[in-house]
């Protein structure tokens, strides 16, 4: 059975203190030396309208992780539509990184890749990422809300953004529920950080309404986290496919899960469904 924290909160670092507190978080950590904190930028829009992750959510890893003996960086690459560069100074994600003395990096810019084959993968045999990455724990910091596509972008969905690929739509095409699996069966985040402060419904991932939660979700099992964080939304993780996939790939739970904290029902908010 896996564990998932779910606290509700105003926005500031004690929600997201007491969500890591609730899981082993030092344990996930302890054979890494370099932590990267991954955001979700696919748009320069700030934290309070449900688009991108909240600044404050990121500060509170990073404070929380400064007694462990890890490098901390943060990370995102460019989208199609979206400069990282742009989207970390926009957002206030680059003042605070400076401000705790910790580097934000754009995946895109390094040169250094490896390639990942994907055994028994649904549409890719392989990716390529920075050796960063694949040399260091991910903490999926992601944003509670919908996606036209996906129904859904959490913390799976949210690792996608590893690739450092500017042209992401290629992967669209081959279908991005099943690229999202593909994904997750090489690049298990270590710690899944869903950040609900504000959310995002309907016509996500950019053009949806914010929708006030005060909520972080939390857990070392992506696929129990992002079921957890559907039920929050009022859907059935059962229907969301690329969830439904990674569990019937034994990547995680669906259904066998121990909420902490404040409970679903605490926190539970029927969203507006995605809209294309």
């Amino acid at each position: 059975m896996s564990r998932v924290a779910v606290v509700k909160g105003s926005r500031g670092h004690e929600p997201v203190f007491r969500a890591l507190d609730l899981i082993d978080f030092k344990e996930a950590l302890a054979d890494f030396e370099r932590v990267l904190i991954k955001v979700n930028f696919i748009t320069t829009k700030t934290w309070d309208t449900g688009a991108t992750t909240d600044p404050i959510v990121v500060e509170a890893i990073i404070l929380k992780l400064k007694d462990l003996p890890v490098e901390i960086q943060v990370v995102e690459s460019d989208a199609t539509i979206t400069r990282a560069n742009k989207a970390f100074k926009a957002t206030g994600m680059a003042d605070m990184c400076e401000r705790n003395g910790v580097e934000w990096i754009n995946l895109r810019h390094l040169k250094e890749k490896v390639a990942i084959p994907i055994e028994d993968g649904l549409v890719l045999k392989k990716i390529t990422v920075p050796r960063l990455v694949k040399e260091s724990a991910v903490i999926s910091a992601a944003k509670l809300k919908t996606h036209n596509a996906t129904k859904v972008t959490l913390g799976m969905k949210n690792m996608f953004g590893l690739l450092p690929d500017r042209f992401k739509f290629k992967y669209h095409l081959k279908g991005i529920s099943k690229v999202i699996v593909d994904i997750s069966t090489v690049l298990r985040p270590a710690i899944t950080v869903i950040d609900g402060f504000v959310a995002m419904e309907g016509k996500g991932p950019t053009r949806g309404n914010s929708v006030q939660m005060d909520t972080i979700i939390a857990g070392l099992d992506p696929v129990a986290t992002d079921s957890t964080a559907c039920r929050v939304m009022g859907f059935d993780p059962h229907n969301i496919s690329h969830i439904r996939r990674a569990y019937e790939k034994k990547l995680g739970e669906i259904d066998l899960i121990e909420v902490m904290g404040d409970g679903i029902e605490a926190v539970k908010r029927s969203f507006k469904k995605p809209k294309n």
